[in-house]
């Protein structure tokens, strides 16, 4: 089964046409979208419509669960009053521009999504979040310590956990077994769409690809493939700074940061 995971659009329209159409080329079974639709651009609206058009399951991401409520908190982590001042630019932005419906939408979405497989009498699970399972906007970075890594996986009972909200993808392996038997777990950041913070600005998603003998007891057996698609991106930069949002939002996205 080939499946598509992608996140963080961010209200960005041009990047959300080019995924799908990459997407749309590459013959999935299945996609799933992980949150944080709206915020720092101008076509929230029309994102939740696209996702809604094509009936893709969709959990909520932070910005999603603060805006569907009207809320002027995004759970966003700013560094300085300068990036929060910002911030609650957008916020008050998105919270202006949302529709009644799409917004009673953001309000339905359910905080995580778990598929269960039975391979060869064997369990899969994938635990898709979109910060982490404790908290809708927890950062999980690359550089996490194993053990914190794995004490939230085992306790969500994830083999396979996929997640975005820090817009920089990874893919790390790690192995929960004891007394010599193996229990490969994958924690996988899928990066990206709309808002990419890697230094690339090119939009990105994961292609999980789980086959028939795929198991926890072999780490190679489940394959994660980053893509990354080009988009218009001036389209969307421009679409910055045309509203009263900061330009340096058009700025991030042409630096991917």
């Amino acid at each position: 089964m080939k499946i598509a995971l992608f996140s963080d659009i961010h209200a960005n329209l041009p990047a959300l046409e080019a995924f799908f159409k990459d997407v749309d080329a590459r013959n999935i079974d299945s996609i799933y979208c992980l949150g944080d639709l709206v915020g720092y651009n101008v076509w929230p609206n029309e994102v939740v419509n696209e996702i809604k058009k094509r009936k893709i399951p969709t959990i909520a991401g932070n910005y999603d669960f603060g805006i569907g409520r009207m809320s002027n908190e995004c759970g966003c982590a700013y560094k300085t009053d300068h990036e929060k001042d910002n911030g609650k630019i957008s916020i008050s932005y998105t919270n202006f521009l949302m529709k009644d419906e799409e917004r009673a939408y953001l309000r339905t979405l359910p905080a995580h999504l778990k598929v269960e497989f039975q391979l060869n009498e064997d369990k899969l699970n994938l635990l898709l979040v979109h910060g982490s399972p404790r908290k809708i906007n927890e950062y999980l970075f690359e550089d996490r310590e194993e053990k914190s890594m794995l004490r939230i996986m085992v306790d969500a009972d994830a083999d396979i956990m996929c997640f975005g909200h820090t817009h920089k993808p990874f893919h790390r392996v790690l192995n929960s077994g004891v007394d010599g038997q193996d229990h490969f777990r994958h924690a996988i950041n899928i990066g990206s769409v709309g808002k990419p913070k890697d230094g690339n600005p090119q939009g990105g998603y994961v292609l999980l690809t789980i086959n028939d003998n795929s198991s926890i007891f072999d780490k190679d057996s489940i394959n994660v493939a980053f893509i990354r698609f080009d988009y218009d991106v001036e389209e969307a930069a421009k679409g910055v700074e045309d509203s009263p949002l900061p330009n340096e939002f058009a700025d991030m996205l042409r630096k991917g940061g």
